[in-house]
């Protein structure tokens, strides 16, 4: 019976490598509810933590919560507001301003939600709606 020579190999030293943590810049529910457990594990027994500010902390982590969701809902709202705004330009005169400074107005053709702040289309070149600097609709008439 013949026996193969096994190949011989270095272990990884677990000194070897680093590992770099990158630490949360944010304290979300699952952080707070993290910490509060631990506090709750690591207290004195002989002298317990106060029920009073137990439901304090709790009732933070409940304020957090809903202003977590209040600030979602602004930015949704706000972004619906853009798409909006950017949809009722389609068929009107639109003024921006050129990368060279020149101002340019055409009318909006199309919209493109593709992006973080939605685009129109003036005259075949695509304008970001924040660069935008006027609207007029097509039939009305300047003094």
């Amino acid at each position: 019976m013949t026996i193969n020579p096994v190949a011989s190999t270095t272990a990884p030293s677990m000194y070897a490598t680093t590992s770099t943590r990158t630490p949360s810049q944010t304290l979300d529910s699952t952080a707070f509810m993290n910490l509060l457990v631990t506090q709750l594990k690591n207290q004195d027994p002989s002298s317990p933590m106060d029920t009073n500010a137990m439901i304090g902390q709790t009732t933070q982590l409940a304020m957090m919560e809903q202003l977590t969701n209040m600030n979602t809902t602004g930015t949704e709202s706000f972004a619906l507001q853009m798409r909006i705004a950017a949809s009722s330009m389609i068929g009107q005169q639109v003024g921006y301003t050129d990368p060279n400074g020149k101002p340019v107005t055409g009318t909006a053709s199309s919209v493109s939600f593709s992006g973080s702040v939605p685009t129109v289309t003036i005259n075949g070149v695509e304008v970001a709606l924040d660069t935008i600097t006027g609207v007029t609709a097509t039939g009305a008439t300047t003094p």
